[in-house]
């Protein structure tokens, strides 16, 4: 049987994924990545300058190459999912949850078998190899890239997590999904410390999330100080967001929230040990221990002697973090 891309869409259904689109695979557009780099709101994130050719054209990730396959799994929230008090130590929506490259990667792998079972070849990744996921996800007809830089969909908003197959078999493709942003800008202005310079681009230097999860340094004063005791990533620009007030809920249960990371307590006390039990096999591994207490010392104010305590631990980030907070406080 010659495989079609319905038959390919109704298997990603069968994994358990919400949306399946196909683009044929072909060189994107340089533009807007190269002026991001050269801009510097790639801040420090080394690898995104790595494999340029490669992420701007996935026919040098597999020889022969045909289709860009995109999925994505929606995570918007349920009825009757927590929400964090006013006063607690914020983890975004995301990062609520089982780590979704693990809950992600294993039904596209299982997509990817099932391709090459049928004679095809396939490169599958989730947010870890080198596909432009959202520029591709637009192509393939799932939703567009907003103001914001996220990838939105009329039915599951910017709520969505993407996984990219490549793939050597010739598959009808979508159609490119237009912009359905408009005149809206509420995004822009939405963001606590300013990271969105301009429509479609974020400036890593100034994202809480990147400084939150990606950087290792001490956070910029001037940032943390607008966090609003975000301690893990921010959804920000993605809270205003007119199509995420009807986003569907998640369904996915891998991609169930987990209601202990809803809000954290207890993060200046956490150790390495501690950390690995209570967050293991979620995103906020990402920051580790050192980079959950480093972010809390930062974003929200700290008790004295905890503080004190923190000024002698062995991460430097924390020790930094810690001087900073008895100096705020005038300790």
């Amino acid at each position: 049987m010659r495989l079609e891309a319905g038959h390919v869409k109704a298997r990603a259904a069968e994994l358990g994924f919400d949306l399946c689109g196909i683009a044929r695979a072909g060189a994107l557009d340089p533009e807007p990545l190269r002026r991001w780099l050269s801009n510097g709101w790639a801040a420090d994130l080394g690898y995104m300058r790595e494999r340029l050719d490669e992420r701007l054209d996935p026919r040098r990730l597999l020889e022969g190459a045909a289709s860009v396959i995109i999925v994505a799994a929606g995570y918007g929230p349920a009825p009757g999912e927590p929400e964090p008090p006013p006063d607690a130590l914020v983890v975004a929506r995301y990062a609520r949850r089982r780590d979704y490259h693990n809950a992600l990667l294993k039904p596209l792998r299982k997509l990817a078998a099932w391709l090459r079972a049928r004679g095809a070849r396939a490169y599958a990744e989730v947010d870890a190899g080198a596909v432009a996921e959202k520029a591709w996800a637009q192509r393939a007809g799932l939703g567009w890239i907003g103001k914001n830089g996220c990838l939105i969909n009329e039915r599951w908003g910017s709520w969505l997590l993407l996984g990219a197959l490549v793939t050597d078999l010739a598959l009808e493709p979508d159609a490119e999904h237009p912009d359905r942003c408009g005149d809206c800008r509420l995004c822009i202005p939405a963001c606590p410390t300013g990271a969105i310079p301009e429509p479609r681009f974020v400036d890593a230097r100034r994202c809480l999330a990147y400084h939150t999860i990606e950087h290792r340094g001490p956070i910029p004063e001037d940032v943390a100080a607008r966090a609003g005791g975000r301690v893990f990533g921010c959804d920000a620009c993605q809270d205003v967001c007119p199509w995420n007030r009807r986003a569907a809920p998640v369904k996915l249960v891998s991609l169930r929230v987990k209601p202990e990371l809803v809000a954290l307590r207890g993060v200046l006390e956490l150790t390495e040990a501690s950390a690995r039990a209570r967050f293991e096999g979620t995103p906020l591994m990402r920051a580790g221990r050192d980079g959950l207490v480093r972010s809390a010392l930062a974003v929200a104010p700290s008790p004295r002697a905890q503080a004190e305590r923190l000024r002698r631990d062995p991460s430097p980030g924390v020790r930094i973090e810690a001087g900073r907070a008895l100096d705020r406080q005038g300790w």
